[in-house]
């Protein structure tokens, strides 16, 4: 499989997009002022315990405290995950563990690190078990324990990472990540020595600070792409912008020099996210209705309980009989859906329906299947066996806003029941649709532009500077033209 990393780059807004075979299968945005939480290290202070959700807000320094849960302060095995807790075991360890009013006290400074980003008009959820990744190391202070990323699959090889992490002198716990394969252990030792000095520095600020206050803040967008996605087995990072470019050099120079040679420059006047059909595969994200080759489809609706995935027929009647149609329309829809629910980063209970199968190994191929294009995600998931309705339950791990919410919001036009893009996506739009390479300004021009009202106040409250760089270098001025008759989140470049 071909794997490619683009980095779009800008002064308001860095996107990364991971292909796979040439297509889309996450997209990732950071943008300023709006930038990501997990990751970072606070001193919180405590400011309220509540025993009857075994949790505590924690202040941090931000609009709304952050949530810590109990199962969040107690020490954490390497190997944990709490996605592998059923019923019986989420019972035995309510039994036995300690009350969260029992491990904090209301005003107590505590150390905690963002687990997930604000959703929902909720706080980030924060854990007192840090976390501190390298590129090849996740470093667990606290925890004398050694973990294997679980895509690492050869046990000879695992064998080998155990045993020099095993090795590694000194208190805390390590997790080899899955570009630990094949690293020596000289490349460990140097992460090994920059993991434990960062968390040496993380403890000699908080004995020196104030609750709240930052502690660490996690790298930007474009250099923990390139930490956390890419390995070995990419063929290319792709950047648009010179200055992130030669930052990302440095830092692979000196985290990965082996990948350093694989790193471009995009220097094509064609968009890099235009070049790769990325722009066209976001655009497609945010529609409920994908269509398959065959003339079947899947429809994908988000509500506050669940995502809900349906696949039709559609067009598709298939040259057999019934279940052999069903069955081959089910097949194709799989690795769709797979790739979608990472694209649009669809998390929490998810349902996917399926055509109904009589046929009981037909269903087993579907969630055999099913299973293993899963398993090409990064993010945890558990998955229950077809129903007898034909529906297979999955939750997957949620840790920021999926991409509908990012990118878009409710509606006003239609009372809420719809989505419509954002006025800073809007502006963003824009700002790209002005710099593309087909249009040709005139020194000392004026571009009129119109726009919704909404998004002239937007821009002259919010982003008054976002449109300065192309004025400078095209010697021009932009005129925003408030129009009401336009419709939501569109702009017409008028001249």
């Amino acid at each position: 499989m071909r794997k490619d990393l683009l980095i779009n780059a800008t002064p308001p807004e860095t996107r990364v997009a991971l292909l796979e075979d040439g297509r889309t299968v996450e997209v990732l945005h950071e943008r300023k002022q709006r930038q990501g939480l997990v990751g970072n290290v606070y001193l919180g202070r405590v400011h309220r315990v509540l025993p009857g959700m075994q949790a505590a807000f924690v202040s941090i320094g931000l609009e709304r405290d952050a949530f810590l849960y109990v199962e969040d302060v107690l020490p954490r095995a390497a190997d944990f995950d709490p996605e592998d807790t059923g019923p019986d075991a989420e019972s035995e360890l309510r039994a036995d563990r300690p009350r969260i009013d029992d491990l904090l006290k209301e005003g107590q400074e505590i150390v905690v690190q963002v687990t997930k980003d604000p959703l929902a008009g909720k706080g980030p959820r924060v854990a007192a078990n840090l976390s501190l990744p390298g590129r090849t190391l996740v470093y667990l202070p606290g925890v004398r324990e050694v973990g294997i990323s679980r895509r690492i699959t050869d046990e000879s090889e695992r064998e080998r990472l155990r045993q020099i992490l095993e090795a590694f002198p000194g208190d805390g716990g390590f997790i080899a990540r899955t570009a630990a394969h094949g690293s020596s252990p000289a490349e460990f030792a140097t992460e090994h020595r920059y993991l434990l000095d960062l968390a040496a520095r993380i403890e000699r600020k908080a004995e020196n600070s104030s609750a709240p206050a930052l502690l660490h803040r996690e790298l930007d967008l474009a250099q923990r792409a390139v930490r956390d996605l890419v390995t070995t087995d990419f063929e290319a990072i792709r950047v648009d912008d010179e200055a992130t470019h030669a930052r990302l050099a440095e830092f692979l120079a000196a985290v990965a020099p082996p990948l350093a040679y694989r790193l471009e420059l995009h220097r094509s006047p064609e968009p890099l996210f235009e070049a790769f059909g990325v722009e066209a595969q976001i655009e497609n994200a945010l529609k409920s209705r994908v269509v398959l080759p065959s003339g079947s489809s899947i429809v994908i609706h988000q509500t506050e309980a669940l995502v809900a995935i349906d696949i039709n027929t559609g067009k598709y009647v298939g040259k057999e009989d019934l279940e052999e149609t069903v069955y081959a329309t089910n097949l194709e829809a799989i690795p769709e859906v797979a790739r979608q629910i990472r694209l649009r980063d669809l998390g929490g209970l998810l349902v996917v329906d399926f055509i109904d199968m009589l046929d009981a190994g037909h269903r087993q191929e579907v969630f055999e299947r099913f299973e293993a294009e899963l398993a090409k995600d990064r993010a945890r998931f558990r998955m229950l066996p077809v129903s007898e309705f034909g529906l297979i339950e999955i939750t997957r791990q949620r840790s920021r806003g999926n991409l509908e919410k990012l990118l878009t919001r409710s509606c006003p036009d239609c009372g809420g029941s719809g989505r419509v893009k954002t006025d800073l996506s809007v502006a963003l739009e824009l700002r790209r649709a002005l710099f593309s390479p087909t249009l040709v300004f005139v020194s000392g021009e004026t571009v009129r532009v119109r726009v919704r009202p909404a998004l002239a106040r937007f821009l002259a409250e919010e982003e008054p500077d976002l449109f300065a760089d192309f004025e400078r270098e095209h010697s021009v001025e932009v005129e925003l033209v408030p129009d009401e008759t336009l419709p939501p989140a569109r702009f017409e470049i008028v001249r």
